[in-house]
């Protein structure tokens, strides 16, 4: 089962490798509307979240939200997809960095850092573009995929440019493999951490909610003394996307416990107050309690 399971998503690549740009968000146009309209994909989740985090905004405000997040996530969906067979000239053309020469001192004085996000615009392509604009060594942790053989092909489309998938359990073998080596360790850093890990989560007021943050990018960023990044990415037109990277610590090992997460949580806050839509609420976000 597995096996076809595999042949079908192959297949199902390539027939999106036909499909130019144009017809590929006509196509997310009719993904709208069945998660949306039809299948209402995680409705309660989305709204419960959104009410929870903006108090001031009547129903009708609320829900006037709902058409772009879902628009946001129908997009995210077939440019996943599309990701498998982008040429590299795609690549660099619509998930452009700003700024990469930000980076250039610490390639030069031979030091790593920790560069984090979140689940915000399209981070899909990010594996991808940062290996081509940077000149770092790349590594980006993922969850592997419990199917083997589609795994193997995530894992060979996400590295042809360069990029190293590692996965996210074996991030401390990981960090100490390339600790002679000046890499840029790539880090979704929003998800709620697993309930196996809730002891060392870092609690921050987060949209004014407590909401469990994962340790693992500070727990290495101060182990390691890197200095952690934040890459904003920001959708500037459908299908084009602009990340500006900034700083938010020099010196993680003379920061208190918590105050990277907590400087992370907030610029991410600010960049979703800008534009929520961008942002993946869909995602049961505040489930865990302390």
């Amino acid at each position: 089962m597995k096996f076809l399971g595999a042949v079908l998503f192959y297949v199902f690549v390539w027939v999106f490798a036909l499909i130019p740009f144009f017809i590929l968000y006509l196509i997310s146009e009719f993904v709208y509307v069945l998660i949306y309209h039809i299948f209402s994909y995680r409705k309660k989740t989305i709204l419960k979240n959104l009410k929870a985090c903006f108090p001031e905004k009547n129903d009708k405000e609320i829900k006037k939200m709902l058409s772009p997040i879902y628009k946001n996530i129908s997009d995210n969906i077939l440019e996943g997809i599309k990701v498998f067979t982008m040429t590299r000239k795609q690549i660099e053309k619509r998930h452009k960095i700003l700024n990469p020469e930000i980076l250039e001192p610490y390639f030069k004085a031979n030091k790593s850092i920790v560069a984090v996000t979140g689940h915000y615009g399209n981070w899909e392509w990010g594996s991808l573009s940062a290996s081509l604009q940077t000149v770092h060594n790349l590594i980006a942790f993922y969850k592997p995929l419990s199917n083997k053989i589609i795994d193997s092909l995530v894992r060979k489309s996400r590295q042809r440019c360069g990029t190293t998938l590692a996965s996210i359990k074996e991030t401390s073998a990981t960090f100490d493999r390339y600790k002679e080596i000046p890499t840029i360790f790539l880090m979704a850093a929003d998800q709620s951490p697993g309930r196996k890990y809730i002891e060392n989560a870092h609690w921050i007021d987060f949209f004014g909610r407590d909401t469990a943050f994962l340790h693992g990018p500070e727990k290495y960023a101060k182990a390691n003394n890197y200095p952690v990044f934040y890459i904003d990415i920001q959708r500037v037109k459908r299908g084009y996307y602009e990340i500006e990277l900034s700083i938010l610590t020099e010196n993680p090992k003379d920061l208190e416990d918590g105050e990277i997460t907590k400087r992370f949580a907030k610029k991410l806050e600010s960049v979703i107050n800008k534009n929520p839509s961008d942002w993946l609420w869909s995602h049961n976000r505040w489930k865990l309690k302390r």
